[in-house]
């Protein structure tokens, strides 16, 4: 049976105090809303849709990147929940099977904990709602249960004194069966404190009809809503905490895991070593037994067995290192090619290029690939050895097993095998270094 996924993202976020639409803040490097799109994996989503509203062409763009095929719906009008789905009825007007609502601002969902929403749909649910027990109830709405049976869900503007002392509270997150939703939603009426027509609304419409309603049950820290600049730092906090827990679980040795810091998408291998004070941005592969050494910063890069990277390195979008290639400290590289057991060890920069097998690039490298306008590329064979401080002006190209001579500014192409000398013939004038300092000191007055 097909699923789909509707992601609530129309809200402003007024308590974010930003001119971002909230769905499009950060969390582990990647929109909240990017989070709530990536359950469609967990639950085999066939269809998802974005419900968006405030900062829509934003929030619409965002998701596209993240998903071409996603659907974007639009809510002009910010009436509740309930109105909010019902945007969705045209494009899911023949959908049968079950309809999971979540919403863009609530990113630490569980797999396990959808897959039981579903189990519940399976087994004869039409209405299926995700609870957790609240330290502090405070405003969310409560659950009103017999078992796992639901009774009711009474929001805490409208609840009684009794009503409100229950702890079993809704994270908002429900799992409603495609032949009835829309039905159900038709009959949602907008009798209560707020004027508004409530998701919620359709359990009671639906035990009025004999309709199977029940509670999942998760734990607190999965439902946390992002409405503020604080809800964000602890939403990254918890994500932080599972990813270093899961890398451990994994194989990966942390040797300080609080100083790891871990992207939304992060890709690492069994026997990888981490050490202290590293940071993972989106689109990072580290495969297996690779060693991060302290204070370096990857992104969008793929690092691969045997790797040794850092310490103090900076691993750029493009960045591609072949099995048990070197990068050393104070090296940084972008769009470039490092091939098997090249070695790239010490305050070099290497952009737009490719670096062939076996060679060493010396300390102090810099290879010019910017000319202020346009990129260039540098293509260096392998088993080259390329000395230190030396410049390597792009588009150039150096061929297998040639020599660089230390502080070399190559313009032009190297042959296979030959060795560059770029650079002007030291002249030494004997006595003048003394003389010329005593006729600097002599008109200092020293």
């Amino acid at each position: 049976m097909s699923t789909a996924l509707i992601i609530l993202a129309a809200g402003q976020g007024t308590r974010m105090n930003s001119d971002t639409p909230k769905v499009l803040h950060k969390l582990a490097g990647a929109p909240l809303v990017w989070h709530a799109m990536s359950r469609a994996t967990d639950i085999d989503a066939k269809k998802t849709l974005v419900v968006v509203g405030h900062g829509g062409d934003q929030v619409a763009a965002s998701a596209k990147a993240f998903d071409p095929d996603v659907e974007i719906i639009w809510q002009t009008q910010q009436n509740g929940t309930g109105h909010a789905v019902l945007q969705t009825a045209d494009a899911l007007a023949d959908f049968t099977g079950p309809i999971f609502v979540l919403f863009g601002d609530t990113p630490l969902l569980q797999p396990d904990t959808l897959q039981n929403m579903r189990t519940a749909y399976d087994n004869g649910a039409a209405v299926t709602v995700l609870g957790f027990d609240a330290q502090n109830p405070g405003g969310y709405g409560r659950l009103i249960v017999n078992g796992d049976q639901l009774q009711q869900i009474v929001e805490a503007k409208d609840a009684t004194e009794d009503q409100k002392r229950v702890t079993l509270c809704n994270s908002g997150v429900m799992c409603v069966d495609g032949t009835v939703l829309f039905s159900l939603l038709a009959d949602v009426t907008s009798d209560n404190a707020a004027g508004e027509l409530y998701l919620t609304s359709i359990v009671g419409i639906a035990r009025n009809r004999g309709l199977d309603c029940r509670v999942i049950r998760c734990a607190e820290s999965e439902t946390l809503g992002v409405n503020s600049r604080q809800d964000l730092a602890i939403a990254e906090a918890a994500f932080q905490s599972r990813a270093r827990l899961s890398a451990l679980d994994n194989g990966i040795t942390l040797e300080a895991p609080d100083s790891v810091r871990f992207a939304f998408d992060t890709v690492i291998g069994r026997d990888v070593v981490l050490e202290p004070n590293i940071y993972f941005g989106p689109g990072v592969t580290i495969e297996t037994g690779a060693h991060i050494r302290a204070f370096s910063h990857l992104e969008s890069c793929h690092v691969s067995k045997g790797c040794v990277v850092g310490p103090y390195a900076r691993l750029r979008p493009g960045a591609e290192l072949g099995n048990g290639a070197k990068i050393g400290n104070f090296v940084e590289i972008k769009a470039a090619q490092i091939e098997e057991n090249a070695k790239v060890n010490h305050f070099t920069y290497v952009g737009d290029a490719r670096v062939g097998e076996g060679t060493n690039i010396g300390a102090g490298t810099i290879f010019c690939n910017y000319d202020g306008v346009n990129k260039h590329f540098t293509d260096i064979g392998k088993n080259v050895f390329i000395g230190s401080n030396s410049a390597l002006v792009a588009p150039v190209s150096v061929g297998d097993n040639a020599f660089i001579a230390t502080g070399s500014v190559i313009t032009e192409n190297v042959p296979a095998e030959d060795m560059a000398i770029a650079r002007a013939r030291q002249i030494n004038k004997p006595g003048l270094g003394k003389r010329v300092m005593d006729r600097l000191r002599a008109a200092k007055g020293k």
